[in-house]
C-alpha cells in the first residue's frame, strides 16, 4: 500500500493563502450585502468553504477580517488605477497630454468599477463603510480615495490651469467620478432605462464614450470655453 504523501511547507502556505483570500471575498460580499453586524462569521466561513476557526487564525477575529477587506479593496484600486495615475507624478504635463490622461483614467475606472462583475461586492462594501464609517473607512480614505483623488486633481489642474487644491477643481473631479460611480450604484436603473440585460465590455464602451464627451465639455467650461 502506497504511503500517504505529506504536504510540503509551500503547499501548506498556498492552501493557507487560498483560504485567506476566499474568506476576504466572502466577507466583502456578505458585509456589503447584509452589513457587518448582521453577517455572521459562521456564514462567512461557510461561503468561503472554510472552517470557522480560520477567521481567528488568519485575521484575529471579525474586525480583523473587516480591515483585511479594506486592505484588499485598497490593493485592488491601486492595481486598477495606479499605473494610469502614476503619470501624474512623472513630471509636468501639457494640457493636451493631461486631457488624454484624464480620458485614460475614465476608461480605467469604467473598466474596473462598472464592467468587472467582482466590483459589485467591492462597491457594496465601500458604500456600507461610507454610510457608517469605521476604522476600515478611514483606512480606505487615507490609503486609496484621498491619494487617488489628489492625483486626479493634479492632472485636472494641468489640463485647465486651475489650482489643483481649489474647491472648484475638487468639485469638478468629484462630479466626474460620481458620474462613473452611478453606473455601478445605479446599475439596475441604468440597465432598465437603456434596455440592457447587463453591462459588459460593449456597454462599458458606450458609457466610456459618453463620459469622455462629458469630460471634454467640463474641461472646456473650466478653461473658459477654450478648446
Amino acid at each position: 500500500m502506497a504511503a500517504k504523501q505529506k504536504s510540503t511547507p509551500a503547499q501548506g502556505e498556498g492552501r493557507g493563502e487560498a483560504t485567506r483570500l476566499a474568506l476576504i471575498h466572502a466577507a466583502l460580499d456578505l458585509f456589503g450585502a447584509e452589513g457587518f453586524e448582521a453577517a455572521s462569521t459562521r456564514a462567512v466561513a461557510a461561503a468561503a468553504g472554510a472552517n470557522l476557526g480560520s477567521i481567528a487564525y488568519h485575521f484575529g477575529g471579525k474586525q480583523g477580517l473587516r480591515l483585511a477587506c479594506a486592505d484588499h479593496v485598497i490593493e485592488t484600486i491601486r492595481g486598477a488605477l495606479g499605473p494610469t495615475l502614476a503619470a501624474a507624478a512623472a513630471g509636468p504635463l501639457t494640457p493636451a497630454a493631461s486631457r488624454d490622461l484624464l480620458a485614460r483614467v475614465v476608461e480605467a475606472i469604467v473598466g474596473f468599477l462598472v464592467v468587472r462583475p467582482e466590483a459589485q461586492a467591492i462597491a457594496r462594501f465601500v458604500v456600507r463603510e461610507m454610510f457608517e464609517p469605521t476604522e476600515a473607512f478611514e483606512r480606505l480614505y487615507a490609503e486609496a480615495f484621498a491619494p487617488m483623488h489628489e492625483r486626479f486633481c493634479v492632472v485636472w489642474a494641468a489640463a485647465t490651469g486651475a489650482p489643483a487644491d481649489s474647491v472648484e477643481t475638487r468639485l469638478a473631479t468629484l462630479a466626474m467620478l460620481g458620474q462613473i460611480l452611478y453606473f455601478r450604484i445605479g446599475r439596475r436603473v441604468a440597465m432598465r432605462r437603456l434596455g440592457w440585460n447587463d453591462i459588459g465590455p460593449r456597454e462599458g464602451e458606450a458609457i466610456r464614450l459618453t463620459l469622455v464627451a462629458h469630460l471634454d465639455a467640463a474641461l472646456a467650461a473650466a478653461r473658459g470655453g477654450a478648446p
